[in-house]
């Protein structure tokens, strides 16, 4: 019987991976499921879930580059097979290893800075095999821009959680995202909530990473499974995968199961519950549930359970508290059946917490009173309770002091139910999160090189066989109760951003943060550039930053982030803290506007200069000399020259041009403003007008740019129209003579 049992699980296993489903298979998978939770609890193995796993950690070598992987010894193994890919990388490829089964340590010196590697490392034994992962690198950059996240809030709360919502996005764009916000009704249909979330994607569809989802937005409900074993809640499950979901097809029209208890799992064609078992496709996006909604164990309100939340999560994020790096199991099944749930904490905690910080012992006794960064729970359960762990009774009385949790036992994977034991280690404690990892596995080690627990969720969701699962592998069940922006390894942000106005620019100042950093990095939005934009290119270690100009009008905004070199179980990564913010008015920038006269006499020009809000000077003179200088003069061979003057600020910059004509026979040469020529461009005909005498003529020349006379007549009455449209196309230069003064004018005849 046991070897019988054994066998088919590792069948459903190769099933799963394979791909091959459809609804009588799942409902009958589920069946079994259901017979193995019941009737097995005597075939326990003696191996544990610990002999499932292989813990792993990495240390790293800069100069040589070299990773080196290292894992307890176990007397069972008989060989060790590693693989290695690119943290982008969607397939193992070949072995890169075999070793033998008393090997602790894997090598590799055929790797680079700054490149984010995987390893899986397979454990073979006489009696039972097992799994690690790890994310690994040396120095790998900083995430700086995480992508656009989607708030999609509970309308109700909305001027409730005002100052929560506001600090809650402040937190979002300090870590790097772009936050996209959308308010719902908790009564709406779960479509036209996607329909939201969907609108938004659809807009910035390759930035946008994330779902948030705060307070108690409509429960989408799918399936025909019960993935714990248990067929009085077979049908469909609670799926918030279905928001992550952009392009995948839901439908509601063939699954017809009403076997369970409770009206909710009770699945009929065009009830508004979806189909679905597995999903569709590939979801897009991270998604995860803060949602305090049916707690009644907890004495506070919704609203209070959610303030709280958000104030706990704002303290983690800026390092108000300290998690320690270190986890705890409380294995209460063992290696049950051919299944190892609680492998789902041995096999990430190292990575995450390093192998030699990672302890069995009783989930709530355990993180009571100390500060734990993980923890693991399993055992015999209901939608309030897991065996040998406790009750959501237990956590509406504690004060856990653990940040990132995983609980796994029958019924409570189904959250959406009143007290749900999944949803309660959040509304208490230090506790940011909690996931039911066991059918599947969760697969957490990316957070050991900086990833964010959302990337975490969708990569469990999306897993096909990539990494090992167990069974439930892209049910629409997996779900993470918590903030999806949340982070394995925080550094101290700085204190006392302070942003001061200075002439045109600002300076920034900052108290530095308490971490040991490498340095700091600066960033801007504006009103009309409401994106942070980093200002430095390099590091920076003073505690002030120069920012010359502020172009923009209006409200600006300066943030400044620490960044740290950290070295974690998994490697060393470039690692950046919360962003602290400071804001200024700016009228904008003073523009420099550039102006000139000139007066000639002989060769010999003399230039004035009239330009504003200037405090440098470019003179380009037009025969290939050039001047600093603010009024020069300049000695010019006989002919016809085009120069510039470019007056410029710390901030801006404006340029004049000029033209000038050397003739011996005028004894000065400069534009007459009370003269106009017009139109220019013209097609021909042009207009001269003059201020004054109206009776009196002047005298009018017309040269091509090269200097050949085209025009000449001495006798131009004030209004008179010239002809010039039987000359090219081009630039031409009118002298005009008045009253023994002459001008340049520039003629542009299309």
């Amino acid at each position: 019987m046991r070897f019988y049992i054994h066998t088919f699980f590792l069948s459903i296993v190769r099933f799963t991976k394979a791909g091959y489903w459809h609804k009588h298979s799942v409902r009958t998978l589920m069946i079994v499921g259901g017979f193995l939770c019941f009737f097995l609890s005597n075939t326990i193995y003696a191996q544990t879930c610990k002999d499932a796993s292989v813990e792993l950690r990495a240390d790293v070598q800069l100069d040589p580059p070299r990773i080196s992987l290292n894992w307890s010894s176990h007397p069972d193994a008989t060989n060790y097979i590693i693989y290695r890919k690119l943290k982008s990388g969607n397939s193992w490829g070949n072995v890169v290893a075999n070793l033998s089964g008393v090997t602790t340590q894997f090598v590799d010196s055929t790797v680079s800075k700054n490149i984010s590697y995987e390893y899986r490392v397979s454990k073979l034994g006489s009696s039972v095999s097992g799994f690690g992962y790890i994310n690994a690198g040396i120095e790998v950059a900083a995430i700086e821009f995480r992508g656009i996240i989607i708030l999609i809030i509970d309308d109700t709360m909305v001027d409730s959680l005002s100052e929560e919502i506001a600090m809650l996005v402040s937190d979002l764009e300090g870590d790097g995202w772009k936050v996209r916000m959308q308010a719902v009704s908790r009564e709406a249909d779960v479509t036209s909530v996607k329909e939201e979330i969907v609108n938004i994607y659809n807009q910035e569809p390759t930035d946008t990473k994330a779902v948030y989802l705060l307070g108690r937005i409509p429960v989408p409900y799918s399936g025909d499974i019960y993935p714990d074993g248990h067929p009085d809640h077979e049908g469909a499950w609670p799926a918030d995968v279905y928001y992550g979901d952009m392009n995948g097809i839901w439908t509601d029209n063939s699954v017809n199961v009403v076997v369970a208890s409770a009206e909710r799992h009770r699945n009929i064609p065009e009830d508004g519950k979806f189909d679905q078992s597995l999903l569709p496709g590939d979801i897009e996006l991270q998604v995860g549930r803060v949602d305090f909604a049916n707690m009644p164990e907890f004495a506070d309100s919704e609203v209070k359970l959610l303030r709280n939340y958000l104030n706990k999560s704002h303290a983690y994020k800026h390092k108000l508290f300290s998690a320690k790096r270190r986890a705890v199991i409380d294995d209460n099944f063992g290696y049950f059946s051919g299944e190892a749930f609680a492998a789902s904490g041995w096999k990430n905690f190292g990575p995450l917490c390093g192998p030699e910080a990672v302890q069995a012992g009783d989930y709530f006794m355990t993180t009571m009173d100390s500060s734990y960064l993980w923890a693991y729970g399993c055992g015999g359960g209901s939608y309030t309770s897991a065996g040998g762990i406790g009750n959501t009774n237990n956590f509406a009385a504690a004060n856990l002091q653990s940040v990132f949790s995983m609980l796994f036992g029958s019924y409570f994977g189904d959250w959406d139910a009143t007290n749900n034991f999944l949803r309660a280690p959040l509304a208490q404690g230090t506790t940011l999160t909690n996931a039911w990892s066991g059918r599947p596995h969760w697969m957490f080690h990316h957070m050991g090189l900086g990833e964010n627990i959302g990337y975490s969720t969708r990569l469990t969701q999306n897993n096909s066989g990539l990494y090992y699962f167990s069974y439930g592998a892209r049910f629409i069940h997996i779900a993470l109760m918590g903030d999806p922006s949340l982070r394995n390894d925080v550094v101290a942000p700085v204190e006392a951003v302070v942003a001061n106005r200075m002439e045109d620019g600002a300076e920034v100042l900052w108290q530095p943060s308490s971490d040991a950093v490498e340095g700091y990095y600066i960033y801007a939005k504006s009103e009309q550039a409401p994106d942070y934009v980093r200002l430095n290119d390099e590091l920076i270690t003073s505690t002030n930053y120069l920012v010359p100009c502020l172009y923009d009008e209006g409200v600006y905004s300066f943030m400044v982030r620490a960044v740290s070199l950290q070295t974690s179980p998994s490697g060393t990564y470039f690692n950046l803290s919360q962003g602290i913010t400071d804001t200024l008015m700016s009228n904008g920038i003073t523009e420099a506007d550039a102006l000139m006269d000139w007066v000639v006499a002989g060769s010999e020009v003399g230039f004035t200069n009239l330009s504003t809000n200037a405090t440098s000077y470019e003179w380009n003179f037009g025969d290939g000399m050039i001047s600093a200088e603010e009024n020069p003069t300049h000695v010019y061979l006989d002919g016809f020259f085009s120069g510039f003057l470019v007056a410029s600020n710390a901030c801006s910059a404006d340029t004049f041009y000029f033209d000038i004509n050397i003739a011996t026979s005028l004894n000065y040469i400069k534009d007459d403003p009370s003269i106009s020529v017009s139109p220019s461009p013209s097609a021909g005909l042009v207009t001269i007008k003059w201020i004054g005498d109206s009776q009196s003529t002047i005298g009018v020349t017309m040269y091509a740019i090269d200097g050949t006379k085209m025009y000449s007549n001495q006798v131009v009455t004030n209004g008179a129209t010239l002809d010039f449209s039987l000359f090219p196309a081009g630039m031409y230069l009118m002298h005009v003579l008045k009253d023994g003064v002459a001008s340049i004018k520039r003629v542009m005849l299309e």
